[in-house]
């Protein structure tokens, strides 16, 4: 039996695959807008990066001639009005959290999104339920890269940091998860630019597929 005692997860690009409600959300802007569509091959590269890259890969040079902050607002208004209408658990994931649950292993969300975002979403998926501690990126003055909301993840959840899991898919996971001495795991499943780019992120583990996890811990 796999030894594991705790694990955390990232949300969007990890547990979730948000792109297509993202991409959604920048796509109502452009057409709003007059701009051409952002294809999905497109917007997936940046979809777990912020409100901020998709409007850069949208309006491109022409971003400089709106107010940005307005273009967050309807941007986020839109989202959360549709926060769930394309979004998946990815391929596996269901599987692995229901392993976990069975096993009475704790585990847990550190996410950088908002806690306004993070909150109507983990609702949209029974799966989640079970999740003992949802860090969003606005619990703290602090978020990843910065090990304080792996901390407080790790106190929720009665699991020293060594002895925990974390996986992600940005550089930022890794970091965060690395500085307070956790077990980090790249999901390789995730919004990567490019393949193989989590190789130099100093991660202990990558794996392409999340029940790989417990074959890491056997």
């Amino acid at each position: 039996m796999p030894n594991i005692k705790g694990v955390l997860f990232d949300l969007d690009g990890t547990l979730l695959d948000t792109a297509k409600d993202l991409g959604a959300s920048l796509n109502y802007l452009m057409d709003k807008y007059g701009f051409a569509k952002v294809s999905y091959d497109e917007y997936r590269l940046v979809a777990s990066d912020g409100v901020y890259p998709l409007l850069d890969l949208g309006f491109k040079e022409q971003l400089q001639n709106f107010d940005k902050e307005v273009l967050r607002q309807e941007f986020l208004d839109y989202y959360l009005a549709n926060i769930a209408a394309h979004t998946q658990l990815f391929p596996g994931i269901k599987e692995l959290l229901a392993y976990l649950d069975e096993q009475s292993i704790p585990w847990g969300i550190v996410t950088n999104k908002p806690e306004f975002l993070t909150t109507p979403l983990l609702k949209c998926f029974a799966e989640l339920e079970l999740s003992k501690s949802n860090i969003s990126g606005d619990t703290l003055p602090q978020r990843k890269p910065h090990p304080a909301p792996m901390l407080l993840a790790s106190n929720e959840l009665g699991v020293a940091c060594e002895d925990i899991y974390y996986l992600g898919d940005a550089e930022r996971d890794i970091i965060a998860g690395n500085a307070c001495e956790m077990k980090t795991v790249v999901a390789n499943w995730g919004y990567l630019k490019y393949p193989n780019e989590g190789n130099s992120w100093q991660a202990d583990h990558i794996i392409d597929q999340p029940m790989q996890l417990l074959q890491l811990a056997e």
